[in-house]
């Protein structure tokens, strides 16, 4: 009889154990997305603030992409400060796509190509960009991470019971996958 109280002793203790030991992975996980997600938020801001500027430089001489300059401002007058990760993500998403579209066609205007002011500000947005890069780059992966021992036999088990849900990759927009086309 003290036989089997000992074993399902042992079996609770072994369960809590491990239903700790998960519980604390998923903490430091969660941690990690968080921290990968600080990091990539601060070059995003950073391309948040200088967007205004490109686009002010780049108004007077593309008349007809005004279309695409009013998007961008469309959707950088958005409070960034008061959107979710998710809201974050899915704008700046948005937001590259309409920014290469610009870059792309900044080609057809010399004029433009030539003025200090966008020379300075396109390279400050080239390096933010690969900056983004570097840290979605990160993101992912500690997003990947977290997924996989989210969605994996037993965490998914306790990753319910603890109310931990998949993270959402920062991933390109269909536009952007598409293949270039430059016509010279």
């Amino acid at each position: 009889m003290w036989v089997y109280v000992a074993i399902g002793g042992g079996v609770l203790l072994l369960l809590l154990i491990c239903m700790i030991a998960y519980y604390n992975r998923f903490v430091r996980l969660e941690k990690k997305v968080e921290e990968a997600f600080s990091t990539m938020d601060i070059y995003l801001v950073k391309r948040w603030e200088l967007v205004p500027k490109l686009v002010d430089a780049v108004k007077g001489y593309m008349g007809h992409e005004r279309e695409t300059l009013a998007s961008i401002a469309d959707l950088r007058n958005r409070p960034y400060d008061g959107m979710s990760e998710a809201d974050k993500l899915r704008t700046n998403t948005a937001l590259s796509g309409k920014l290469g579209r610009v870059i792309a066609v900044v080609e057809d205007y010399p004029d433009l190509k030539a003025s200090d002011n966008f020379l300075q500000l396109s390279s400050s947005l080239y390096q933010v960009e690969d900056e983004i890069a570097q840290s979605r780059k990160y993101y992912n992966g500690t997003v990947r991470m977290f997924n996989t021992k989210a969605e994996t036999f037993p965490g998914v088990i306790f990753a319910k019971l603890f109310g931990f849900r998949s993270k959402e990759m920062y991933e390109a927009e269909p536009l952007q996958r598409n293949d270039v086309r430059v016509n010279i």
